[in-house]
C-alpha cells in the first residue's frame, strides 16, 4: 500500500498476571494489546494503537497515529523482569524520557481512578506491586523493601519506590520499565 510504512512489534508471551500474549507497539512504549495467541495480540495492535494515541491527545500531548503495516519483528517470553527486546538496551533521549514519565503518570491516574471506583481489585494486583518494587531494584540498586500487609498501601508503596528510583535519573533497563509499566497500569485499569 503507498504511502504507509512498516512499524516494528514485540511480543511478550507469558506476560502476567495470567500468561497473556502481548504486541508491544516499538514506537509508543505502553502502548500493547493482548491475545491468547500472537497472532491475535499483533492483529488487535491497530485497533489498540488508535486508542492510545487518541488518549494522549486527549491529555494534551501531541503525538501522532503510525500509519501503515504492524508486523511482528521479535518474540520473547516474560521472566521475572519480564521480556526484554533489543530496542530496549538504547536509553531513551532526554525528550523521550521526561514524554514517557508523563505518558506513566497518566496510565497510574487511570489505575488510581480504577482503583477508587473498585477498591477490591487491589488484592489482585499484588503481581503490580512486586513488579514494581523490582523494577526499582534494578534501577536504583537499592533493596526492594518490605511489602505493606494491606493490598492498597502495598500498591502504592511499590508505586512511590519505583518513582523515586526513576526520578533519580536513568539506568540501563528504563526503556523496558517504562514500556511494561506504562501498559500494566493501563490493562489492570480496564
Amino acid at each position: 500500500m503507498a504511502g504507509t510504512l512498516p512499524h516494528a512489534v514485540f511480543v511478550e508471551t507469558g506476560a502476567p498476571p495470567d500468561g497473556e500474549v502481548l504486541a508491544f507497539a516499538a514506537e509508543l512504549p505502553g502502548c500493547a494489546a493482548g491475545g491468547s495467541t500472537p497472532e491475535a495480540a499483533v492483529a488487535a495492535l491497530p485497533a489498540q494503537v488508535a486508542a492510545f494515541t487518541a488518549w494522549l491527545r486527549a491529555h494534551g500531548h501531541e503525538v501522532e497515529e503510525p500509519i501503515g503495516n504492524w508486523y511482528e519483528v521479535e518474540r520473547a517470553t516474560a521472566g521475572p523482569s519480564r521480556a526484554v527486546f533489543s530496542l530496549d538496551d538504547l536509553e531513551p533521549n532526554a525528550v523521550e524520557r521526561v514524554a514517557w514519565l508523563e505518558w506513566l503518570e497518566l496510565a497510574r491516574e487511570e489505575l488510581a481512578a480504577r482503583l477508587d471506583s473498585t477498591p477490591t481489585i487491589a488484592g489482585g494486583l499484588g503481581w503490580l506491586a512486586a513488579q514494581d518494587r523490582r523494577f526499582a531494584e534494578t534501577l536504583d540498586g537499592k533493596p526492594a523493601g518490605s511489602p505493606q500487609s494491606d493490598p492498597l498501601d502495598e500498591l502504592y508503596a511499590a508505586r512511590d519506590r519505583l518513582a523515586q528510583a526513576m526520578a533519580a535519573g536513568a539506568g540501563p533497563g528504563l526503556r523496558s520499565i517504562l514500556r511494561i509499566t506504562i501498559a500494566d497500569d493501563l490493562r489492570a485499569a480496564r
